[in-house]
């Protein structure tokens, strides 16, 4: 048995033991008390992983970073990347997250199988919810039981409505307007879900809008993964994308498509969703060449205040106080090779066939977006909290030195719990790099694809091992078919996980999409320990050396997996993905709320109850082995409870740089009275974010506070 497995065994027995566990832990105050597992380490001098080729070598793509850097944040920042408004930062600009609380609730569009899935349901507040609706406390969760801490007592409230993020209003874009208008020209369609009467209120996404700090150690971005390791400068699926090019200018003057595969960008390739997003930030048909254009001659940052003391901008900040003193065109020549911008010709049409063709510069366009934000994102790193200061000696286990005994009972609390096998490394989630998560790995491959048991004998079902894309679990927040994460499938018809291509491959050899090795004697729990040798065959697809685990080096043959897969839950084929999201990190996660995937949580007390009760639901694909009925006592929770609050960086409590920020006007709810200039549209109310500088939030403004804080009973 392997360090993981015995692990998941003793989790599952220790959740027997869990309450008596109180009579140990004031024992802590010795630093007597072992727990089970090791801290996990600071995030101090952990480098974010490299893009090879981006910066370095003959020919790098960004020949000035610091020219980058203040090209992504401006486009950051800027609320005329959107098509009427919205920036990138208008759903990041609360400790990473979104903190609006007004229109900010959407039906379960992903719900594809219930009619629920496109109607507002009433609140648990008794509201009848719906666009424009206004948050309060008592709204939260959005699943609640008689009693939080029974997973089995009866049902008080369920919906498949989420709290996200409002973004533009539904309309199909015609055509740019001219300088000096922020907003592109685009007609209105009928919206049949987002709507006051007949006037037509900004769409709300589908999932709730995860943090952009710390995001740069993210093999993978979205809840779904979706977003690309691979950028293909265009779009975020990477290889997936049988289209993606971009225009290169040769030594000897001419100029062709390329096909672009920078790895570890992860975050370029999430860049580029949003802005083209006709529910995010774009009007519908509005293509990232329309966005080039408008922006480029344009000087950034326009009609925001930028604080004197930037951080990042303050030395190209505009004498007016307002915008930069330089234009987006001059920023991309400045940061980028010549190549990708410097030749003459057109390289592509507008949908407006009268409009001239597009210039090289904005054509390629995606690829100066992408992977500006990348960086500039990159240095959103929080590793400054409580819980990054030095151990002390001689504490099993190590306890990090500016934690207070409270602190340090609730990490004693949350490696007992087994919280850290998901909440990984110095991230402290699993779905980051696998060389910032396990970075001493004797592994031959990254471990991407992983087996583990799923099901524990505590949970009536057996041992039951399944694959699954390492970092995204399904913790039965809700009900598998209400949202199928990483278990759902790309635009082009192929799955999102590594682990339902890897099935394919043993199942038929196809190649996976996804340039990845996975290799069967690197998974925890291998096909040779549920296997009869008579069902295995050598794995011809192991990459390098197994060296010790060579005998693990087995796969299922084609047979035996095919009659695995008729069984009930695929049988020992079974591919753990459907439901399962990216574990997000815990860093910050005092200000971060609401919390899940689905917004369906306010407060950290509630997330405790949820992983202490085993989740919500019983989906077939439930990671049990971890999230299972264990008990805690209140002064435990409020122990745990202060532990991540540990995780908290000052910095970002009071934006201090690098998380300081330019002016922002957010949209946030409407009037019942129509816009002035386009009659079919709710009037906007907005939300100012006043500019700040390196040195943070002053006493007027005081700290970020958690959403809870801001909303009404």
């Amino acid at each position: 048995m392997n360090t993981v497995q015995r692990a998941n065994h003793t989790h599952a027995f220790a959740g027997f033991l869990l309450p008596s566990m109180a009579l140990l832990l004031g024992a802590l105050y010795s630093n007597t008390v072992a727990a089970h597992g090791s801290t996990p380490p600071s995030l101090q001098g952990v480098a974010i992983p490299a893009t090879p080729g981006l910066l370095e070598g003959e020919n790098p793509i960004v020949v000035n970073k610091t020219a980058a850097i203040q090209l992504g944040k401006a486009l950051f920042w800027d609320t005329q990347v959107g098509s009427d408004g919205m920036a990138c930062g208008s759903c990041h600009f609360h400790a990473g997250v979104d903190g609006r609380y007004k229109n900010q609730l959407a039906p379960g569009q992903l719900h594809k199988t219930a009619a629920t899935g496109l109607t507002f349901e009433a609140t648990a507040s008794g509201a009848d919810g719906g666009p424009n609706y206004t948050l309060k406390r008592s709204d939260f969760p959005l699943y609640q039981l008689a009693d939080p801490k029974d997973k089995t007592s009866a049902v008080l409230f369920a919906t498949d409505d989420v709290v996200s993020s409002a973004g533009v209003f539904l309309a199909d874009f015609a055509k740019l307007r001219p300088t000096g208008s922020n907003k592109d020209n685009c007609t209105p369609k009928t919206d049949d879900i987002f709507h006051l009467g007949t006037l037509n209120t900004r769409q709300v996404q589908a999932r709730q809008a995860p943090s952009v700090i710390n995001s740069g150690f993210n093999f993978r971005n979205f809840w779904d993964g979706r977003a690309n390791n691979i950028f293909n400068g265009v779009s975020p699926f990477g290889l997936r994308d049988p289209d993606a090019r971009i225009w290169v200018a040769q030594t000897d003057g001419t100029v062709s498509q390329q096909t672009l595969q920078l790895e570890n960008a992860s975050l370029a390739s999430q860049a580029v969703a949003p802005a083209i997003n006709a529910s995010e930030m774009s009007c519908n048909q509005r293509t990232f060449p329309d966005v080039g254009r408008k922006l480029l001659t344009r000087q950034p940052l326009a009609t925001q205040e930028v604080h004197a003391e930037d951080s990042v901008l303050a030395g190209l900040r505009h004498s007016s106080g307002k915008g930069l003193n330089t234009s987006y065109e001059t920023l991309v020549k400045t940061a980028f090779a010549p190549r990708y911008w410097s030749a003459q010709g057109g390289f592509g049409q507008p949908a407006d066939t009268t409009a001239a063709a597009y210039s090289q510069m904005e054509a390629n366009f995606s690829l100066f977006f992408g992977l500006a934000l990348q960086l500039y994102q990159q240095t959103l790193v929080s590793d400054q909290s409580p819980f990054d200061s030095p151990r002390l000696p001689g504490t099993s286990p190590q306890m990090p030195e500016a934690l207070t005994q409270k602190q340090q009972r609730g990490l004693v609390l949350f490696l007992n719990a087994h919280c850290a096998i998901c909440h990984a490394g110095p991230t402290l989630s699993s779905a980051a790099h696998p060389m910032v998560v396990t970075p001493a790995n004797t592994f031959a491959s990254l471990r991407l694809v992983n087996r583990k048991t799923i099901n524990g004998a505590v949970t009536g079902n057996g041992v039951v091992n399944g694959m699954l894309d390492e970092g995204f679990f399904n913790t039965s927040v809700t009900p598998t078919d209400n949202d199928l994460g990483v278990g759902g499938k790309d635009p082009y018809g192929n799955p999102l996980s590594f682990s339902g291509q890897y099935l394919q491959k043993l199942l038929d050899g196809t190649p996976m999409i996804d340039p990845i090795i996975v290799n069967s004697c690197d998974m925890d729990n291998t096909f040779a320990e549920d296997y009869l040798k008579s069902e295995l065959i050598d794995d011809p697809y192991i990459t390098g050396s197994c060296a010790s685990r060579s005998v693990y080096a087995k796969i299922p043959t084609v047979p035996v997996l095919q009659a695995e897969l008729q069984k009930r839950r695929q049988g020992r084929a079974l591919v753990a993905i459907k439901g399962a999201f990216k574990v997000p990190s815990l860093r910050n996660i005092e200000l971060t709320a609401p919390y899940m995937h689905n917004g369906s949580l306010l407060t950290l007390d509630q997330v405790v109850d949820f992983y202490f009760r085993g989740g919500n639901v019983n989906n077939p694909h439930h990671f049990a082995t971890l999230v299972f009925p264990q008990g805690i006592f209140p002064a435990e929770k409020s122990d745990l409870v202060a532990f991540l609050k540990s995780l908290t960086d000052e910095r970002v409590r009071w934006e201090r740089a690098p998380f300081d920020h330019p002016q922002l006007l957010i949209p946030h709810g409407h009037k019942t009275t129509a816009n002035n200039q386009q009659p079919e549209l709710a009037a906007d109310m907005f939300l100012q974010v006043p500019a700040v500088g390196k040195n943070g939030r002053d006493s007027s403004l005081g700290p970020l506070k958690p959403l809870d804080h801001h909303l009404k009973p």
